[in-house]
């Protein structure tokens, strides 16, 4: 349920693609997303477009699936420490993000990491660029090391909208890279995790259960919570403010 204070709409005919499917999907959720302006809403509807449009990118980058001991990141923008990657002192954290995307053959990467980059580069998309490079300008980028600026929230749920970040569990994992795979929620029953691809729920289940130890009879399973960034802190800085300022 979407709830606007004060009262305010968006037109739905107004909605295409997948900010429609994304509007749908929320009014339908018996959670309440309340919001304090339509604008702000609007800034959550492209907000996810960008995670969606950010994780199909992502899988056709060219990155490859692997652990941190055989990680790989552009060494022009990044430098390998004990706990993961760290910015380089003389790049724009935009350029390095957008770097992931453009040159991804040059980068190694498990899925956890990957769901992280996807929010930054969804974030990046959508507000100010000079506001992502100073709320970003020392990044350290592995697993779900995230800045405290994007600011994931996790919790129980069910209720998965477009956009969203869930987990496939696979406890009887033979390898612990394939403990679990984190994913985005594309729609129409689609996910993109990292190092499977683009799948149904159904698809990615049956993929994990293919790696676990011999002779294990439990399945891997769709958890019940999701993760979300928060909107709102967001939204101070959307770039869609900027526009309607200067209109």
């Amino acid at each position: 349920m979407i709830i606007i204070r004060p009262p305010g709409s968006i037109s739905i005919q107004n909605l295409h693609g997948y900010q429609k499917e994304i509007y749908i999907a929320m009014e339908k959720s018996p959670e309440r997303f309340v919001y304090l302006t339509s604008e702000e809403l609007r800034f959550e509807l492209w907000l996810r477009e960008n995670i969606i449009k950010a994780a199909l990118d992502l899988n056709g980058s060219g990155a490859v699936f692997t652990s941190f001991q055989y990680s790989t990141f552009n060494p022009a923008y990044w430098v390998k420490g004990n706990s993961g990657y760290l910015l380089r002192p003389d790049v724009l954290p935009s350029q390095a993000i957008r770097d992931i995307f453009i040159n991804g053959s040059m980068y190694g990467f498990e899925c956890s990491t990957a769901m992280v980059l996807i929010f930054y580069k969804a974030v990046l998309e959508s507000i100010r660029e000079s506001a992502f490079n100073h709320l970003f300008n020392n990044l350290l980028v592995w697993n779900w090391s995230n800045d405290p600026d994007l600011d994931i929230i996790t919790k129980p749920g069910n209720q998965f909208i477009p956009g969203d970040v869930v987990y496939f569990d696979n406890p009887d994992y033979r390898d612990p890279i394939w403990r679990g795979e984190n994913a985005v929620v594309l729609g129409g029953n689609k996910y993109f995790g990292h190092g499977i691809g683009i799948k149904t729920a159904e698809e990615m289940i049956a993929g994990l259960n293919t790696l676990r130890i011999e002779g294990s009879t439990r399945s891997a399973y769709l958890l019940n919570q999701h993760s979300r960034l928060n909107t709102r802190y967001l939204f101070q800085f959307s770039k869609l403010q900027r526009q309607e300022q200067s209109s």
